[in-house]
C-alpha cells in the first residue's frame, strides 16, 4: 500500500464523532460541534443502561442531524449469541427502511452480525467496533476486503502503531480512534468480570463496571496460596483507570492519519457532551486554521475540558503502555466542576423554558453555555411553573419551568437561544 501519510492528512479533515444517549443529547451534540454522532437503538448495542433510542426517536434524531449536515451512526456491536441473530435481521431491515432517512453507518464487531447486515442491507457503510480487537493492519485489510469502510482502532494502540497502519491500508479506508473518555481495564472492552460477579454480561451491553469497585485482599491465607481479593470498606481501587484526554495532542492525532476522533460516553448527560464537543471542535478547527492559534488557545482548552465530569486524565496507550500513574487507587468518584441545570427548549418573550435537571433558585448566579463559546454569567430573576405560577426554587428533577434571566452585572435582558445550556459552578 505505502500510503503517504502527509498526503492523506492534507486531503482528509478529521471528523469529530460524539456519543448520544438520547434524542436531547443528540441534538446537543449536533448543535455544539459534532461532525457525526453515534447512538444505540433499544437492542444490539453495548450500552443497555443508556436511555437509547426508539425507532421514532432515532428517525427524528437522524432528520435533525442530516438537516444540519451531521452524520449518524448506529451501534450494533454486541458479541451476538444464537438467539440474537433473527432479531438482528429484523432490526437491520427496520434501519434500512427508516423514514425519512436511514442512518449513515452501522457499528459492528461480530462477524455474524456483519454478515447479516451485508445480506439485509448490502449498500450500508459498516464501521468495525473496537470490540473486534483491531490492533494491526492485516486486521484492517481483512475487514476492508469484506466490505467495511472504517475500523475503530483498539485503545491499546500507540500513535506510532496507528501511523504504521495508515501506511499499509488503502487511502479510502478510514481509521477511527478514541481520543477522550473512560478507559476499560480489559482488552478492547472484552471483559467477564461483570458476568462473573453479577450475571450481567459486558459483551451484551449490561456491564456493572466492577473495575470501579473497591477491593481488599483477605488477611487469612496459608503460605504458598494466592490471596483472594474481595470488595470491602478497607480496600483499594485496583482496576480504576484514569480517563483518556488528548486535547493537548491534536497535531499528533492528525499526523498519525486518524480520520475520525471519537469521544467515549454513550451514557453521559448533555452537559458533558456539549462541553467535550465544543472544546474538541474548537481545538481541531484552530489547529487546521493555524498550529500557532491552536497552541495559543491551549489554556482555554484545558480549562474548558475540566468543566465536564472526569476521573483525572491520562493519554492512555498513545505514547507507550500505561504505568501505575494511569490508575486511581483512592476513589472512583468523578471530578465535577459544574452542575447541569437544563437545556433551553423554547424562548418566549423574555422567558426560556427548560426541563430542570438540578435544583436552583430565584436570585442564583448561573451561566449560559453557548455553542459559539461566548458564555455569559446571568442571574435568575424569576421562575414560573407550567401554569405560569411564580415559584422561588426548582427542587424537583424533570420539572418543566419558565425562567427569566438577566445579565449578572448590568441586570439587563440577555439573548438566549434554543439548545443553549444552563449550568452552575459546583
Amino acid at each position: 500500500m505505502n500510503i503517504n501519510t502527509k498526503e492523506h492528512i492534507q486531503s482528509h479533515i478529521p471528523e469529530l464523532l460524539i456519543p448520544a444517549s438520547s434524542l436531547e443529547v443528540l441534538k446537543t451534540a449536533v448543535v455544539f460541534g459534532a461532525d457525526a454522532v453515534y447512538i444505540g437503538g433499544e437492542a444490539f448495542g453495548l450500552r443497555a443502561k443508556a436511555k437509547n433510542f426508539s425507532m421514532e426517536e432515532m428517525a427524528e434524531g437522524i432528520a435533525f442531524a442530516h438537516n444540519r449536515g451531521v452524520k449518524v451512526y448506529v451501534t450494533a456491536n454486541i458479541l451476538a449469541h444464537n438467539e440474537d441473530l433473527a432479531g438482528a435481521k429484523e432490526y437491520f431491515e427496520e434501519l434500512k427502511n427508516m423514514k425519512p432517512e436511514s442512518p449513515d453507518a452501522l457499528i459492528i464487531s461480530d462477524p455474524g452480525m456483519f454478515a447479516i447486515a451485508k445480506e439485509v442491507w448490502p449498500e450500508v457503510e459498516i464501521h468495525i467496533s473496537t470490540q473486534a480487537n483491531n490492533t494491526n493492519y492485516e486486521t484492517y485489510l481483512f475487514w476492508w476486503r469484506l466490505g467495511a469502510k472504517r475500523v475503530v482502532s483498539a485503545r491499546e494502540l500507540s500513535l506510532e502503531e496507528i501511523r504504521d497502519i495508515r501506511t499499509h491500508i488503502p487511502e479510502e479506508m478510514e481509521i477511527e480512534s478514541f481520543v477522550h473518555g473512560a478507559m476499560c481495564i480489559s482488552y478492547s472492552g472484552r471483559c467477564l468480570l461483570s458476568n462473573y460477579f453479577t450475571g450481567r454480561d459486558a459483551n451484551q451491553g449490561a456491564c456493572t463496571h466492577p473495575c470501579r469497585w473497591k477491593y481488599a485482599v483477605m488477611e487469612e491465607s496459608r503460605p504458598g496460596e494466592y490471596l483472594p481479593v474481595y470488595e470491602n470498606e478497607r480496600g483499594t481501587f485496583i482496576f480504576n483507570s484514569k480517563d483518556l484526554c488528548m486535547i493537548e495532542y491534536i497535531p499528533e492525532l492528525v499526523e498519525a492519519g486518524i480520520d475520525s476522533m471519537k469521544i467515549e460516553g454513550r451514557m453521559k448527560a448533555a452537559l458533558y457532551v456539549a462541553t467535550v464537543a465544543r472544546t474538541y471542535r474548537k481545538a481541531i478547527d484552530d489547529y487546521l486554521e493555524s498550529p500557532e492559534k491552536y497552541r495559543a488557545n491551549m489554556d482555554w482548552y484545558r480549562q474548558e475540558i475540566g468543566k465536564c465530569t472526569y476521573r483525572q486524565f491520562s493519554t492512555g496507550f498513545y505514547f507507550g503502555k500505561p504505568s501505575e500513574e494511569n490508575q486511581i487507587y483512592d476513589n472512583s468518584t468523578y471530578v465535577s466542576e459544574y452542575t447541569y441545570l437544563g437545556i433551553v427548549e423554547e424562548c418566549r418573550d423574555d422567558l426560556v423554558r427548560i426541563t430542570q435537571r438540578n435544583k436552583f433558585c430565584v436570585g442564583d448566579l448561573i451561566e449560559i453555555m453557548r455553542p459559539e463559546c461566548n458564555d455569559q454569567s446571568v442571574k435568575v430573576e424569576a421562575l414560573y411553573d407550567e401554569e405560569m405560577n411564580p415559584v422561588e426554587s426548582a427542587p424537583h428533577a424533570k420539572q418543566r419551568l419558565y425562567v427569566r434571566l438577566v445579565d449578572a452585572v448590568s441586570g439587563e435582558a440577555v439573548e438566549v437561544k434554543e439548545h443553549d445550556l444552563l449550568r452552575v459552578e459546583a
